[in-house]
């Protein structure tokens, strides 16, 4: 039976404290901030860690991976769930995201969304988008559904 971390919240409800939140979810973004550390990413600068967990509660962790030849680069949300894939774990409960970014959170990108959504276990799970911080202060609670509402699909049960 998998944990439940949190349940779906309101649209304007989404930015939560990070104290609200439940243990799982806590320890599923400190994951991520770790991860954080390991990015490696000399061209832009821009480290981000990810951490998923799967409904056995395992925690898969990536960093965001660049390459000089751009387009092999990898996110750090793919780098998480191709760990958890190649370990036989397919099917994702929650995802956390931890980026710096000034004016907003960092959310996946949009072949990151369709990439974790194959795996969502009910075609839905948290995701928790975050700066890094101990104890970030402030958390965007979303889901994968509400990022990209109408995934493509060829299994038909999204």
């Amino acid at each position: 039976m998998p944990r439940v971390i949190v349940q779906k919240i309101n649209n304007d409800e989404q930015i939560r404290d990070f104290k609200e939140l439940g243990t799982d979810a806590k320890e599923l973004i400190k994951a991520a901030m770790d991860a954080r550390r390991n990015a490696y990413c000399p061209y832009s600068n821009f480290q981000v860690g990810a951490a998923i967990q799967t409904a056995d509660g395992s925690i898969y962790t990536g960093c965001n991976i660049e390459n000089g030849s751009y387009p092999a680069g990898i996110c750090a949300e793919r780098t998480a769930a191709c760990k958890a894939i190649s370990d036989g774990k397919r099917d994702f409960v929650a995802c956390a995201v931890v980026a710096q970014q000034e004016k907003g959170f960092t959310t996946p990108c949009g072949l990151c969304r369709q990439f974790l959504a194959e795996f969502a276990q009910q075609g839905d799970f948290p995701l928790y988008c975050t700066k890094p911080g101990c104890p970030p202060l402030k958390v965007l609670a979303t889901t994968i559904r509400d990022l990209l509402p109408r995934s493509f699909s060829f299994l038909g049960n999204k």
